[in-house]
């Protein structure tokens, strides 16, 4: 199975035809989205969701499905499905569970809107939270930037989470300085811990990743 990192919050996960893309928005590239056959997205914010490249790739491919919570894929109208905390469904076929249900607290009990993890066959994306699932996480995609978050939080999620194996996302917002200081934190809290260029992906294995570089297309 191969998981590709590209901006900010956006994972492509790949195992032969099955093609699933997290949470693609404004600060990720189009091309997450090409040969997609269905999207699961997280929250409404638009570093999370590109509205108009979503519809362009379900007019490309109406057979593109996506998965959100219910107040947004009533929003995005006809082709996006409601899932709830709690429910277990296939994307691309690939087994999907939706956990959380709401976004971290900045302050003031804002942003106040709904939020959903998903457990990818054994990948976690937690979305705009720092939600922790029942039963095992093989790969923890951890937050590590964010109006919402900080250094010790994203430390103590993936003590709670213990996952085999870590890789950042939500990053955007870091300069290179602030990156390879949340990476020398994290390395260190047993857990195998990478970052992954943009771009490029990792083949993942049970217990082991292989990096890899995307061909050129």
């Amino acid at each position: 199975m191969r998981l590709t990192k590209y901006g900010h919050a956006c994972v492509r996960i790949e195992d032969g035809d099955r093609v699933l893309v997290i949470d693609p928005g404004t600060f990720s590239e189009a091309d997450a989205l090409r040969g997609a056959t269905a999207v699961l997205v997280t929250h409404e914010h638009q570093d999370h969701i590109d509205v108009g490249k979503l519809a362009a790739a379900r007019d490309s491919n109406p057979a593109l499905t996506v998965h959100t919570h219910a107040a947004l894929a009533a929003a995005l109208g006809s082709g996006a499905t409601a899932v709830a905390a709690g429910e277990t469904f296939t994307a691309a076929g690939f087994t999907v569970r939706a956990v959380g249900g709401e976004h971290a607290e900045i302050i003031d009990g804002l942003p106040g809107c709904p939020n959903l993890g998903f457990v990818v066959d054994g990948v976690y994306h937690p979305g705009d939270s720092l939600f922790v699932p029942d039963g095992p996480v093989d790969t923890l995609l951890v937050p590590a930037s964010g109006p919402w978050l900080k250094l010790r939080e994203a430390i103590e999620f993936v003590r709670a989470v213990r996952p085999a194996r870590a890789f950042p996302i939500h990053d955007a917002n870091l300069s290179a300085i602030g990156m390879e200081n949340f990476d020398g934190w994290l390395s260190e809290e047993g857990t195998d811990y990478a970052r992954i260029p943009l771009g490029e992906s990792v083949e993942l294995t049970q217990g082991a990743y292989r990096k890899s570089i995307l061909p050129a297309e």
